[in-house]
């Protein structure tokens, strides 16, 4: 389990900056979204192979890209609780 810190910490890579990608959330100011990394998993990529495609990702990224999405469902799932 992650702590606060380390929460925070990857959460603070993915950043939403207007006027790139559409001011969709990004890793760390590159053009590579979030979703970019997870549809790679989602199709049964690896790490290594998210890596290898993205080469300026760090591993990081990835726990990065997960643990947004992790929270993401947590928000849907308490909008539609209401």
């Amino acid at each position: 389990m992650l702590s606060v810190m380390d929460a925070s910490d990857l959460l603070a890579r993915i950043v939403a900056e207007p006027g790139k990608m559409g001011g969709k959330p990004v890793i760390r100011g590159r053009r590579i979204t979030p979703s970019m990394v997870l549809t790679m998993l989602a199709a049964g990529a690896t790490r290594e192979a998210v890596l290898d495609a993205y080469p300026v990702l760090e591993a990081a990224d990835i726990d990065a890209c997960l643990l947004y999405a992790a929270r993401l469902t947590d928000q849907v799932a308490g909008l539609a609780a209401e």
